[in-house]
């Protein structure tokens, strides 16, 4: 089988043995010319495969995704919390199993002023997410994250940038607009309050393990939305160790619902973050593709 492979910056040569793969091989941004690949692994967290799935929709191969980064939280979603896993998924994948399971992703689309409307329309420029993104307090911690050596972000990074972003950090004014329906129509206010952060997601987790949706699906054709609304910085304080078993969903001041399409608008530009880069600032709509991407998964 004609293998293409994708090495993330936590992944090493080491691991190509352990898959007996033979192919191309790129360390980032695979070329249009592996059109002889029957699938595609790759060796990386969350960036890695974020940084990628712009290629990995045209290309249209199945994904094994070998969790090998400093956030793996997508192959998490996916049944692989580990080299073990991903390595048995190959092996049943290898022998005709079947095992192939088609995903949506979220879809980020930068809007200009006059563009940040009710009722949109088809726009360039789109960034492809997996995971989760968000505006606000997380997407500055995810900014601090960022600049840590690689192996302290791997190990507890997010948790180490939380009180320094924490301290400095104001609640900022913010508009959502949501279409209540499925598939998306109408868009409607559907918050219009300080807020802390608000995080869009397809799968149920980020930066490390964080349950910001704990009931995010990834082939549900929907994003779950979290807002967290203004509050007292002990309480925030206190909140910040519940979303790592989903439990923040219980304070008065988080605000969860789903919906397939969506405008951020907030009154100074804010930085929009996804799978823990960069991607642009508000505002922005966020939709999703559904059924786009497909992952090679355990039995």
């Amino acid at each position: 089988m004609q293998v293409a492979t994708i090495l993330g910056p936590g992944a090493s040569l080491k691991h190509l043995k352990l898959f007996q793969v033979s192919g191309p091989i790129w360390s980032n941004d695979p070329p249009g010319n592996c059109c002889e690949a029957e699938a595609l692994i790759i060796f990386g967290g969350d960036g890695t495969i974020h940084r990628n799935l712009a290629r990995l929709v045209q290309l249209q191969l199945p994904v094994l995704v070998v969790p090998c980064g400093s956030g793996n939280d997508c192959a998490r979603a996916l049944g692989l919390r580990s080299l073990r896993d991903s390595l048995a998924a190959w092996r049943r994948f290898s022998a005709g199993g079947g095992n192939v399971r088609t995903i949506d992703l979220g879809v980020i689309t930068p809007l200009g002023k006059s563009e940040a409307i009710a009722d949109s329309t088809p726009r360039q420029h789109l960034h492809y997410f997996c995971c989760v993104g968000g505006v606000g307090l997380d997407a500055e911690i995810a900014r601090r994250a960022n600049r840590l050596p690689r192996w302290l972000r791997a190990n507890g990074g997010y948790v180490l940038s939380f009180l320094p972003s924490l301290l400095k950090f104001v609640p900022f004014p913010m508009t959502i607009l949501a279409s209540p329906s499925q598939p998306p129509g109408t868009l409607t206010t559907r918050s219009a309050k300080p807020a802390i952060l608000a995080a869009f997601a397809n799968a149920p987790a980020y930066g490390g393990g964080m349950k910001i949706a704990p009931q995010a699906q990834m082939d549900d054709g929907r994003l779950d939305v979290c807002v967290i609304e203004k509050m007292d910085k002990l309480k925030l304080f206190c909140l910040f160790p519940t979303v790592y078993f989903g439990r923040h969903l219980r304070f008065a001041e988080v605000e969860h619902f789903q919906t397939g399409q969506l405008q951020l608008v907030t009154e100074m530009p804010l930085a929009v973050y996804a799978d823990g880069e960069y991607v642009c600032q508000t505002p922005v709509e966020v939709t999703v593709a559904p059924k786009i991407l497909r992952v090679i998964v355990p039995a």
